[in-house]
């Protein structure tokens, strides 16, 4: 009688997940966020929603999948998941957060501000790349920066934004480096005018003014190239760009990139 008994209740024991409750859930998804399981979190934490759609649980479930697509460097699938929660709880304590993962999947680093910036000077210029990630992430922290000021991503958003407004004006400038290889000397003109308008307090300045200067020298618009030669002169007087070795109207000067 007692062996019969020990039996029904193995029997009776469930063989998965099917009567965890969603705090069960939730912890049971953490762990394998926290060890570095990804997909079986996300499996988690999907689970969760479906079987318990209302709450906060099956609502901070939506938010830790979108950090869990972020982390095993599934970016688009993050950036869905954190519009998802954006779409479906605008007014959630939490929605700074998902701001920030956005921001954080498009400006595709997992190894925080300064890794990142030291990976990319050693590795890759980030500016060489396309563009439109650096300011779709731009956009997402400015979204943050400027509605939840208070945030504690704030800061963190700030540094980054700092971050790729000197990428995304260096791209420019790569562009008009092309320009200029190429003798479009007017394209060259306009992309340097760029940086000088949309970014006008980055590192790409210098330069912009001066590929403006090289390429109204080889236009043969000397009044013009003066023009930016004084501006330049005044910003920035100990330039290379000016030095006697690299004198301004040097055709050989584009031999330098």
């Amino acid at each position: 009688m007692v062996l019969l008994t020990a039996c029904n209740m193995l029997s009776e024991k469930p063989t998965d997940n099917s009567q965890w409750s969603a705090n069960k859930y939730y912890a049971e998804a953490k762990n394998e966020l926290s060890n570095g399981n990804y997909a079986t979190a996300i499996k988690l934490f999907e689970a969760l929603e479906a079987r318990y759609p209302y709450g906060r649980y099956a609502q901070q479930a939506q938010l830790e999948i979108a950090y869990a697509y972020y982390k095993d460097q599934d970016q688009a699938s993050a950036i869905a998941a954190a519009d998802r929660f954006i779409q479906l709880y605008p007014h959630h304590q939490n929605i700074d957060y998902a701001y920030y993962i956005k921001g954080l999947a498009n400006f595709n680093d997992d190894q925080g501000i300064m890794g990142y910036i030291i990976s990319a000077i050693i590795k890759q210029d980030m500016s060489e790349r396309d563009a439109k990630a650096s300011r779709e992430s731009f956009e997402n922290f400015k979204l943050l920066v400027t509605r939840y000021p208070e945030s504690k991503y704030a800061s963190d958003a700030l540094q980054r934004m700092a971050f790729l407004v000197n990428v995304l004006a260096r791209g420019e400038i790569y562009v008009a480096r092309y320009y200029m290889k190429r003798k479009a000397y007017v394209a060259a003109v306009r992309r340097a005018q760029f940086v000088l308008e949309e970014y006008p307090q980055t590192l790409a300045t210098e330069e912009a003014l001066y590929i403006m200067a090289s390429a109204y020298e080889a236009m043969g618009l000397t009044d013009l190239r003066d023009g930016v030669e004084k501006v330049m002169r005044k910003n920035f007087p100990e330039s290379t760009y000016l030095s006697d070795s690299n004198p301004l109207g040097k055709k050989s000067w584009w031999q330098f990139w």
